[in-house]
């Protein structure tokens, strides 16, 4: 993974493919110049800019292509219900048109090795596929002693996002690749493979599944209640933490939001007064006050016409991470950072607030 910065550059289209009714795949050019800017890890994701309305959106959406594919990057786009930049898309985008992309982030990923033979399994449901298609297409092509299994759910066959192609990888690596599809409108014989995905059904699939003696490695992205559910399942059978990965769209309503603040510099007490924050950025120093009890550090900056990387502000992604160099901040929330970056002084500054009269905030210690 790399440790850029994060920027928009202008893209072509060059492909737009229906995937489901309400889902499309698009392909990106990459340019020679700056293939190096978007070279991407399996399970990363690209921003996207564009205008609807005369108002400014930004979304991030997970790339669906492997690494190892050079031809184009390509990412899935399934159209949300009032949602204004989902919508435009999946309605309008052309091949040709131009968009604003940022470079790839997030860290929805683990290290491959081909001398490792291991058992990744995930859990995914709609477009949550998404990142797993571009994991489960690399470990299968670089780690060719491991293996991979897929449980998938959605609401019936049509709504199978990339469904045919991964019909396509079961024949390719039959011996390695299983797919369980799900349905909520099933009706398989067997009950397990009818209904949503919740603790009970998770622990069942993991014991009729998952039981050889491999190391493994846990994914899981779809909607919040299912990867609460799968992610307590894995916890009740022992899974260590450091073994699970979740990646979430959208910011989470039912778990508790995981608060953190960093200590970096010492214990500044309770502080209520207006801070002099000091923001780095592309080896330039800027100054402003900041309310210890106003506006988050990212947004402070961007009122100050700071072009400072963002793309959801709600704690999810981690483009707008930083590394507190001087003084105390405390985040609102945090659902992207580990403990390990929290405690090396990294907090999202769309959630941090200071702490201290004086803080310093590296945004290129990304």
């Amino acid at each position: 993974m790399t440790d850029r910065m994060a920027r928009f550059h202008s893209l072509e289209v060059t492909s737009v493919q229906q995937e489901t009714p309400d889902c499309i795949v698009v392909g990106f050019r990459i340019p020679a110049a700056e293939q190096a800017d978007f070279a991407f890890v399996h399970g990363q994701y690209l921003t996207l800019k564009l205008t609807v309305n005369g108002e400014e959106l930004r979304r991030s959406y997970s790339i669906c292509s492997s690494p190892l594919d050079k031809e184009e990057v390509r990412i899935a786009v399934k159209k949300v219900a009032g949602g204004r930049a989902s919508t435009q898309l999946v309605d309008k985008l052309k091949p040709g048109m131009r968009i604003e992309v940022m470079t790839p982030m997030g860290s929805f990923t683990t290290a491959l090795d081909p001398a490792k033979e291991r058992h990744f399994v995930a859990f995914a449901a709609g477009s949550g596929i998404t990142p797993i298609l571009s994991i489960l297409k690399t470990v299968l092509r670089t780690e060719p002693k491991s293996r991979f299994t897929l449980f998938y759910g959605n609401t019936d066959q049509d709504r199978i996002i990339f469904r045919s192609r991964l019909d396509e990888l079961k024949v390719q690596h039959a011996d390695r690749l299983a797919v369980h599809h799900i349905l909520s409108k099933g009706a398989d014989e067997d009950m397990l493979f009818n209904g949503r995905i919740t603790q009970e059904k998770a622990v069942q699939l993991l014991k009729r599944f998952v039981s050889d003696p491999l190391d493994k490695e846990f994914f899981i992205c779809g909607p919040e209640q299912m990867m609460v559910n799968v992610s307590e399942a894995l916890e009740k059978q022992g899974v260590d933490k450091k073994r699970i990965h979740i990646e979430l769209f959208t910011t989470p309503v039912t778990t508790d939001a995981k608060k953190a603040t960093d200590h970096a510099h010492g214990d500044a007490g309770e502080f209520n007064g207006v801070a002099e924050v000091t923001v780095i950025l592309d080896g330039r120093e800027h100054r402003m006050n900041i309310p210890a009890n106003g506006d988050a550090v990212l947004d402070a900056a961007l009122d100050a016409g700071l072009d400072v990387p963002y793309a959801c502000k709600g704690a999810v992604c981690c483009t707008c991470k930083a590394r507190v160099v001087e003084g105390k901040v405390e985040m609102d929330m945090n659902y992207a950072l580990t403990d390990e970056e929290v405690a090396d002084g990294y907090v999202l500054t769309c959630q941090s607030h200071p702490r201290s009269a004086k803080v310093t905030v590296d945004y290129d210690q990304h």
